[in-house]
């Protein structure tokens, strides 16, 4: 079983880590998400539902 990923590593460190390109993790409406952006952020947006545009 994989060990989870610390919630504190930002989205850069994560994808040079794991030897991924630049711009892999994206955000839901598809654009890439900021590499200054935490883990834990990305998971309680994963459970939170999306906000509408007006």
């Amino acid at each position: 079983m994989t060990r989870k990923t610390r919630s504190d590593q930002t989205v850069g460190s994560f994808e040079k880590k794991q030897g991924l390109p630049p711009g892999t993790i994206r955000n839901p409406d598809g654009r890439d998400t900021r590499s200054d952006k935490k883990i834990g952020t990305i998971r309680k947006e994963a459970v939170k539902p999306p906000e509408k545009k007006k």
